[in-house]
């Protein structure tokens, strides 16, 4: 486990959780993408395979140090620190710039993608038959995710558990979007944008010292909502931690070839240039939710055939991507140098 010693230290780690929460909000970007180039990938899960029964015995019998030191709960408690703040800040910066400026933000995190995959796919050395195997594996995976069309939205709270589960993957298998998975399962506004806000709101409110909200029916079921959706995500971080710490430490070359064919499968997804197709009643019009949003059954991909101005800044975002990329590699490579 790396040490964290100095002021400085403590500050990359919560703006890498910052990454990693404003990553993890964007359909088709995962948060693990995130973690595996910024070089604390491994750390991350071995750290959230810490969350164990030894972990608790160790709480119970030989008190809070031993445990807080056993899980390297410095590490985890900064990267969520950055992950919580970025929900309240980044986020809805985000939400904003997707609204307003949809084909540039997209165009952004295309390049990216593109980036990381380079970044990932340099250091894997020698590739084989069975190694391109299970590359071209994840990339059939990616894709054909990346074609499946929305459920409806589902607030029942079993099944918001088990979008807790399933949704957090995007935090530690890298390629495998959590955002867009919700959006799969119908219920991507429901607990990334709804939820969030009311959990917003109430904050803002009790800060107030206004507590109408709790005569508030409809804020009272988002905040019930948002805490089954947390709750699962626990039990998936820990879940699939155990298991993918297993096939790092047993398969790490065919796990990384599976990340990065789903790293490549997943740039279907953030393609820039598509239209919504939105949800029609029998009539022709356009169906909305609970609250007035369009309802995106899916998107018609297409390449632009004009050399608009729009078209030559999308290319411009696409780089701009590129070189974040290259960035972080280069600014790893000084960290290692500067530690070694």
């Amino acid at each position: 486990m790396a040490s964290i010693r100095s002021i400085s230290d403590r500050i990359w780690l919560v703006l890498k959780g910052l990454a990693m929460g404003t990553a993890n909000k964007v359909p088709g970007v995962s948060g693990g993408v995130v973690a595996f180039v910024a070089g604390f990938y491994e750390e991350f899960i071995y750290s959230l395979q810490k969350i164990n029964r030894k972990a608790f015995l160790l709480l119970f019998n030989r008190g809070l140090k031993p445990f807080l030191e056993y899980t390297n709960a410095r590490f985890i408690g900064l990267l969520f620190l950055g992950m919580i703040i970025s929900y309240f800040s980044i986020s809805k910066i985000l939400d904003y710039l997707l609204v307003n400026f949809e084909l540039y933000v997209w165009s952004t995190f295309f390049g990216m993608i593109i980036g990381s995959l380079y970044y990932i796919a340099k250091d894997f050395q020698k590739w084989n038959r069975k190694y391109i195997f299970f590359l071209l594996l994840g990339v059939l995976i990616g894709v054909s995710i990346s074609f499946l069309e929305p459920a409806k939205e589902n607030d029942n709270l079993f099944f918001v558990f088990f979008c807790g589960i399933i949704g957090v993957s995007g935090m530690t298998l890298p390629g495998l979007s959590g955002s867009f998975i919700l959006i799969l399962l119908g219920n991507y506004v429901l607990l990334l944008v709804d939820s969030v806000n009311a959990l917003y709101e109430t904050f803002s409110d009790i800060l107030r010292n206004d507590y109408n909200f709790l005569e508030d029916a409809k804020r009272i079921h988002l905040l019930k909502v948002l805490s089954v959706f947390s709750l699962g995500s626990i039990t998936g971080l820990v879940t699939l931690s155990n298991v993918l710490a297993f096939l790092l430490k047993n398969y790490k070359k065919i796990t990384n070839a599976l990340i990065i064919g789903f790293i490549g499968g997943s740039l279907g997804v953030v393609w820039p240039w598509k239209e919504k197709i939105l949800e029609k009643d029998s009539f022709g019009n356009i169906l909305t939710d609970s609250n007035g949003r369009e309802i995106v059954i899916s998107y018609q991909r297409y390449f632009p055939t004009e050399l608009t101005p729009d078209f030559f800044l999308a290319i411009l975002c696409m780089a701009i991507g590129i070189l974040i990329l290259l960035f972080l590699d280069g600014y790893h490579k000084i960290k290692i140098n500067s530690n070694g």
